[in-house]
């Protein structure tokens, strides 16, 4: 079992020492694993799966990252490279007691922050909203549009996709808005094919109030 980029487990003493010396990836999609967020993520995963909290650090994440997307203070501040260890960790600490989130969670915000890790965040976010989309039998799909998408579009986007896809699916939508137009979805490390291309084109949702 592989150790975690400085992450050590003692500094989430949720079991005795020994059990969490290593963590290892979820062995159903070893590539949402790999690199330095897919590794924090994978360890996360782990300590939630044992503390029965899956769907609540999954709460937790999507919360930080709707904070992270909503302030460019916290967004700064994750991100820049010139605010110390110390003032990051106190500044995250103090947003995530404010937002009432689990021990586990922002004790494992605090150990990337000290690892200097934070800038990796909101990938560590989305690695875990993988990772626990495999473990349900589900797929994340990656949506992004110049324009936000009403809840018809992702509705109907969703419907298309799991049609195509023959799972459930989870759409996380973003907006870009230097997209000239249309739709970009990505599915794993994967862009759309040709037959879901078309099937999105036929029911137009690269178009009115979108493009």
């Amino acid at each position: 079992m592989r150790e975690i980029d400085g992450f050590d487990p003692a500094e989430i003493p949720l079991r005795p020492r020994n059990r969490f010396r290593g963590f290892h990836s979820v062995a159903a999609d070893t590539s949402i694993a790999s690199g330095v967020a897919g590794r924090y993520a994978s360890a996360l995963f782990d300590l939630a799966k044992e503390a029965d909290a899956l769907d609540s650090i999954a709460q937790d994440l999507e919360g930080l990252k709707s904070m992270l997307e909503d302030s460019d203070d916290l967004s700064d501040l994750v991100s820049s490279p010139l605010y110390s260890r110390d003032q990051q960790a106190a500044a995250m600490d103090a947003v995530l007691e404010a937002a009432g989130v689990q021990d586990l969670t922002r004790r494992f915000i605090g150990v990337v922050t000290q690892n200097r890790r934070l800038f990796v965040v909101a990938d560590i976010i989305g690695a875990y909203r993988a990772l626990l989309a495999n473990h349900r039998g589900e797929m994340n799909a990656e949506v992004i549009s110049p324009r936000p998408l009403s809840d018809a579009q992702l509705e109907a986007l969703r419907g298309v996709l799991a049609d195509v896809l023959r799972a459930e699916v989870i759409v996380d939508a973003s907006v870009d808005e230097t997209l000239l137009g249309g739709l970009v979805v990505r599915v794993g490390s994967r862009m759309i094919d040709s037959s879901l291309r078309t099937k999105l084109e036929n029911m137009q949702l690269a178009m009115k109030g979108v493009g």
